[in-house]
């Protein structure tokens, strides 16, 4: 590595040096909003440097491209919006909340290096880094029973997609010689004699490790219960930077390498995910009466509707895929944001009692919650709307009609709750 390499990976430095920075002040004085602080100008830090990157392939391991550096200024802004979520909502609360802004710092690091990867050794690293800190995150007020159920679940469940996705690298890895995700586009494009015998499955598991942390169908079945069990402003983070950072390296992986038209059987199978993803999320969430398990659901369905742009591919796709991300980032904080304000110490706002009449006890939060329904809806005039829009063109330009007709039939079924 070079001086250039070691600048071209800035914003990782700075949100890693935050985290450090975090945990030596916490070690000499115990300051909620020092820690804050210290926390908000690292990440404003890293986000400033994103426009100053030279995009650049650093190793073989991490690109610093255009893409990259669009994914981790999202994921650097979603993080700096949860940590102002999580002061007011923490400070609450008895204790000490400095490890809080750590471990949010190093899932954030995990997100990042997960957007720039271009390898399977990056990529494992960038997941574990995420989900190792997403484990404390969850569980964190561990004073209750419910973060320390959702924490434990997510926990088992998390390991055992992490032994599928590895267990399917090793596959890949025996047929293919590779772990580089552009030499093994080059393979599939040139190589003739591939075995589909360890290849077809290693992907497979793959796709399970990825669709675990996407909470696709039928992988969805930990998230109405993490989303409920964990703290708002975490339950906000789950929902947009560690999803967000998995598509932005599925996008790259099957998308941008050129992997997914190498296996024709993976059109099909990102098919029936992203069909089972909307049905199964519109109807469940027709089920609830707890707003966040209503959002759990809502997020499932949404990343069926991503889908659909992923399986478009091409520049057409990835833009509606990334304006779309950007959109749900938006609405998703917007949402949890407001569950967070109305948070009590003893509880959070989840229940639908809770926003009865809110207009009158608070019409400034009741009008942005509003607008972010409306948007998740897909009203005309909102953001989502756009979105679904985008999502609706490009598949229309491919002629993906099956999948365009369940989005919209979905999207109907989705304006209930």
């Amino acid at each position: 590595m070079t001086a250039t390499d070691v600048l071209a990976l800035l914003p990782l430095v700075l949100v890693a040096a935050t985290s450090v920075v975090v945990m030596v002040a916490a070690a000499v004085r115990r300051n909620h909003a020092l820690a804050l602080g210290i926390t908000l100008a690292g990440l404003a830090g890293a986000f400033w440097s994103v426009f100053f990157v030279h995009p650049r392939q650093v190793t073989a391991l991490l690109s610093m491209d255009r893409y990259a550096l669009l994914f981790m200024g999202l994921i650097v802004a979603a993080s700096f919006a949860v940590a102002l979520l999580a002061y007011a909502y923490l400070a609450q609360r008895k204790g000490n909340h400095e490890e809080f802004y750590i471990l949010l710092l190093v899932a954030t690091l995990g997100g990042m290096v997960l957007s720039a990867s271009t390898h399977f050794t990056s990529f494992f690293l960038g997941l574990e880094i995420l989900s190792v800190a997403l484990y404390a995150l969850i569980a964190y007020l561990h004073e209750r029973q419910r973060p320390v159920e959702a924490g434990i679940k997510y926990l088992v469940l998390a390991a055992a997609s992490a032994a599928f996705l590895l267990f399917g690298i090793a596959l890949t890895y025996a047929e293919l010689g590779t772990m580089d995700f552009s030499r093994i586009a080059q393979l599939l494009a040139t190589k003739a004699d591939l075995s589909p015998t360890l290849l077809l499955p290693g992907v497979a598991l793959i796709v399970t490790g990825i669709g675990f942390k996407l909470a696709g169908v039928p992988f969805h079945m930990w998230t109405p219960d993490v989303y409920e069990g964990a703290p708002a402003p975490v339950t906000a983070f789950v929902a947009t930077v560690s999803k967000g950072a998995m598509f932005a390296l599925l996008l790259r992986y099957f998308n941008q390498s050129g992997f997914s038209h190498g296996l024709a059987p993976l059109v099909l199978v990102f098919s029936i995910i992203a069909i089972a993803s909307m049905v199964t999320g519109n109807l469940l969430a027709l089920l609830q009466n707890n707003v966040k398990r209503i959002l759990a659901y809502s997020s499932i369905a949404h990343m069926g509707y991503l889908l659909v742009a992923f399986q478009v591919g091409g520049p057409m796709g990835a833009s509606a895929a990334i304006f779309y991300l950007v959109a749900y980032f938006v609405m998703t904080l917007g949402a949890f944001g407001v569950v967070t304000v109305l948070s009590e110490r003893e509880r959070d706002a989840d229940l639908l009692e809770d926003y009865r009449g809110l207009f009158w006890r608070r019409p400034a939060l009741a009008l942005v919650f509003t607008a972010m329904l409306l948007s998740l809806a897909g009203i005309p005039l909102t953001v989502g709307f756009l979105g679904k829009f985008y999502l609706i063109a490009a598949g229309a330009s491919v002629g993906t009609w099956a999948l365009i007709l369940i989005l919209v039939i979905t999207s109907a079924i989705g304006l209930f709750y």
